[in-house]
């Protein structure tokens, strides 16, 4: 595995991966430096060392300047959009390669195209890991040969879509139906929904672009878990998939299967055989 990992952010995906990296036979980066928020630093050293528990050499910082100081071998971003705006670039330049879970960021116009001249000019890499989804390596082929249509469904409970824009869309407590309250491109979910974009960015992102995937988002009175559904045309290959996804057990609002999928992408670093 990773020998110095860097995270931004210490929320429920960056606890989430260190329990799992934890629980897998030399999981753990033998250093760690986590960059979070000022006024948080001695709290967040307190709960990341009782995690560890001492196997693992650990800094925790509001400076970047001192995590980049600190050459780790790659950055993982947890914290949100801002967070790839503000961060990704100044890693990626500074020859450190940066995975992103916020991948929803890049529906801002020419963050992508910014992190990517970062990135080429140092040599670092940019990563988007899959995330909460899955397909995206026969979404990512399919490209080649011609994509015609993309649609996806993002449906949840409706206490699930509390405290966004859909209360002002429909009667989040009163449904009695499934109800699609939101269609539109990717890029327009992202801006509206940025803290449900990551997946239709992803899909995006491997896809037809932001502008030309379709997102519909639905509250379900009958659903018990976040559900992912997308459709896929092209020249090579037709198809469907369904994902339930499993909540975190730190926090129900984060899948699991992303947690997974970031320690996924760090282990794949080192591994002889990648699949």
């Amino acid at each position: 595995m990773t020998k110095h990992l860097g995270l931004i952010g210490f929320g429920a995906i960056a606890q989430g991966l260190l329990h799992v990296l934890a629980e897998t036979p030399k999981g753990l980066p033998a250093q760690l430096t986590v960059l979070v928020r000022a006024g948080k630093v001695e709290a967040t050293l307190a709960e990341v060392d009782a995690l560890v528990a001492g196997r693992c050499e650990v800094t925790v910082t509001a400076d970047l300047a001192v995590l980049l100081a600190a050459s780790p071998d790659v950055v993982m971003e947890a914290a949100g959009h801002s967070a790839v705006g503000m961060f990704g670039a100044d890693v990626l330049a500074a020859g450190v390669d940066f995975i992103a879970a916020s991948i929803g960021a890049f529906s801002q116009e020419g963050l992508l195209e910014r992190l990517q001249d970062a990135a080429t000019q140092s040599g670092a890499q940019l990563t988007l890991p899959a995330g909460a989804i899955g397909g995206i390596d026969a979404l990512a082929a399919a490209r080649l040969s011609g994509i015609t249509e993309v649609i996806y469904t993002g449906r949840k409970p409706p206490h699930a879509w509390a405290r966004s824009p859909a209360e002002q869309a429909v009667d989040l407590a009163a449904l009695t139906q499934a109800t699609a309250f939101f269609e539109g491109s990717a890029r327009e979910a992202a801006s509206q929904y940025p803290k449900n974009a990551n997946v239709a960015a992803t899909l995006a992102l491997a896809g037809m672009g932001f502008d030309a995937t379709q997102v519909r988002l639905v509250a379900d009175p009958a659903a018990t878990a976040n559900t992912h559904e997308f459709s896929v045309r092209s020249g090579a290959v037709d198809f469907e998939m369904t994902l339930v996804g499993k909540p975190s057990k730190l926090n129900p609002k984060t899948s699991q299967s992303t947690v997974l999928s970031l320690a996924r992408a760090l282990r794949n670093r080192s591994v002889a055989v990648i699949i």
